[in-house]
């Protein structure tokens, strides 16, 4: 699969020595998670949306209503990022200035494209749909004529990215290890509670096996 080439975009500057290149390692960091952050601008000021996601290949689409600004927006640009982290545990040293952050992350940097063929569209809404909740798509009933006019589907070509992974402990100064004071790294986690299901849903339906089998 090889790894990306480092640009002044992707490549990592801070913390060097945690930036990883490899496609695999990124593509796992994405596969992983279903909410990313994309970053655009509107009247010159520069915002930041979490919006919902879903790969496949080199390619990760992103959807929303057609008069969404965000969408309407990316496509006006010739290249745009988007941001992916997992939370993974706060790491506490014996001084505040040494607290840290155990993280997974993964920017991202390509050309936005509309999707516009209904097929295509329709595709890349089951590709957000499994990565959110896998076996969901083949369970609910699919996007009718109507409901694909109204959504705006955009695919995003992944030319450039790079992964930040942190997963060690503290990082305190030699003198400051005769502290009375806890350090160490609490972890962190999504957790997979109980469903909830709707009031007005029929006594007699079922939990659908996607939420029944459905892992973080």
């Amino acid at each position: 699969m090889g790894s990306y080439s480092k640009s002044n975009y992707n490549k990592v500057v801070r913390g060097a020595k945690r930036a990883d290149y490899d496609k695999a390692t990124i593509n796992t960091i994405i596969d992983s998670h279903f909410i990313c952050h994309i970053a655009y601008v509107y009247e010159g000021v520069a915002i930041s949306i979490p919006t919902g996601y879903g790969r496949s290949g080199e390619t990760i689409y992103l959807h929303g209503a057609m008069s969404n600004r965000m969408l309407k927006s990316l496509l006006a640009q010739n290249r745009v990022s988007l941001t992916i982290t997992h939370m993974d545990g706060l790491v506490l040293a014996r001084s505040v200035f040494h607290h840290s952050f155990n993280y997974r992350s993964v920017v991202v940097f390509g050309k936005p494209r509309l999707i516009a063929e209904p097929s295509e569209k329709n595709e890349a809404l089951q590709v957000i749909t499994e990565n959110i909740i896998p076996g969901r798509w083949n369970e609910a009933r699919v996007p009718n004529e109507v409901e694909l006019k109204r959504t705006l589907v955009i695919a995003l070509d992944v030319e450039e990215a790079s992964a930040k992974v942190r997963a060690e402990g503290v990082n305190d100064e030699p003198e400051d290890h005769e502290l009375d004071v806890w350090a160490g790294v609490l972890p962190l986690k999504m957790e997979k509670l109980t469903p909830v299901p709707e009031p007005d849903l029929k006594p007699s339906t079922e939990v659908s096996p996607s939420v029944v089998n459905y892992e973080i």
